[in-house]
């Protein structure tokens, strides 16, 4: 195998994946006595990974703070699984063997390569991802548990996330562009890097771009350091569409695609129920109707971002009903009355207005 192009440096050497550590040495130790050795308290049944990985807590909060989704949450479900049972593997010495194309900071494939031709000789499966769907359909959160997922049942060291743009990663001007996309990948090392509308690194309309540099360094990280890196592409799905025939080698990096549907009305009602309840507010009697309607008449209008929407209203509202309750300086306000939201403040919206 080639020298990499790119070198992703290290302050110091990263630890191993334990489990690969653990398989190897159980089937060295078949070898000898003709059948796996399952070291004792290890995880014998999915129940015992879920147990010692508390995984299920962390997809408890997503279904508990996310509305809807259900396919999008259904296939976290199933990543999880595949995690879950890689582990079960592993107790048992299948699948996972140590990578033995990595150099010594655990982060720079050296030569060697692997008995399956990969580079790095990873053995672990390719969780990269594509989110698509409008704006403020949660994609983001998504990200985070899905990080916290990964951490949980040991695919990835830390589970951080690293949100990042295109101004992030691509320079402006000749040399720049690398150091900025290692630097970015140098901190996302061990857990997410999740590149939100992704498809502005490739502008093949301007000769003098620099995003696809950017690029050719992503395309070899995710594929030398997948079992240390999972990358997350998100943006709209047309656009998306568009950037991965362009870019037919990210396309094949990307193993899970996930899309993200606009909120319904009922669901966008409570989304607004919760957004509302973290802060300390309610509805009063007649508003939750009132920002029903609003709902439908701001779903005609354009630019609507789903829940981002439904907090830009809200807090519209708010400023509604606080310069309501200023009005009266010397009203001595119950805390109901702080922490409703009446009809008026909703129908104060321009959209009534105009409707």
């Amino acid at each position: 195998m080639n020298a990499p192009l790119y070198r992703i440096p290290s302050a110091a050497p990263a630890a191993r994946d334990e489990a690969q550590l653990n398989a190897a040495a159980i089937v060295a130790a078949g070898a000898v006595t003709g059948h796996p050795i399952v070291p004792e308290g290890a995880p014998r049944s999915v129940g015992d990974v879920l147990a010692q990985s508390q995984v299920e807590a962390v997809m408890d909060e997503l279904d508990r703070d996310l509305v809807g989704l259900a396919p999008v949450k259904a296939r976290i479900r199933d990543i999880a699984a595949l995690l879950v049972v890689d582990k079960l593997r592993a107790v048992h010495g299948l699948g996972a063997r140590p990578s033995p194309g990595r150099s010594q900071d655990g982060l720079t494939p050296s030569g060697g390569g692997s008995p399956s031709g990969e580079p790095g000789g990873s053995f672990r499966p390719s969780l990269h991802m594509c989110f698509t769907g409008n704006p403020g359909t949660g994609k983001t959160t998504v990200a985070m548990r899905m990080a916290q997922i990964l951490h949980r049942l040991g695919h990835v060291r830390k589970g951080h996330l690293v949100a990042v743009t295109r101004d992030d990663l691509v320079g402006q001007y000749i040399g720049h562009t690398a150091p900025k996309t290692k630097e970015v990948l140098k901190k996302a090392m061990g857990g997410v890097l999740f590149i939100d509308e992704a498809y502005y690194l490739y502008r093949p309309e301007n000769e003098r771009d620099y995003g696809q540099e950017a690029i050719e360094i992503l395309l070899q990280v995710m594929e030398n350091h997948r079992d240390d890196l999972v990358v997350i592409l998100a943006g709209y799905a047309d656009r998306m569409d568009t950037f991965f025939q362009s870019n037919p080698g990210m396309s094949s990096r990307i193993a899970h695609h996930l899309d993200f549907p606009d909120y319904a009305v009922g669901e966008l009602l409570q989304i607004s129920d919760s957004m509302l309840a973290q802060q300390g507010y309610h509805f009063g009697e007649g508003a939750r109707e009132a920002f029903d309607a609003y709902l439908g008449l701001r779903l005609k209008q354009p630019h609507f971002a789903n829940a981002r929407s439904v907090r830009n209203a809200l807090d519209r509202a708010r400023l509604r009903q606080a310069s309501r309750l200023f009005a009266d300086r010397d009203r001595a306000w119950t805390a109901e009355e702080l922490s409703t939201l009446d009809v008026q403040d909703i129908r104060g919206s321009r959209l009534f207005a105009a409707a």
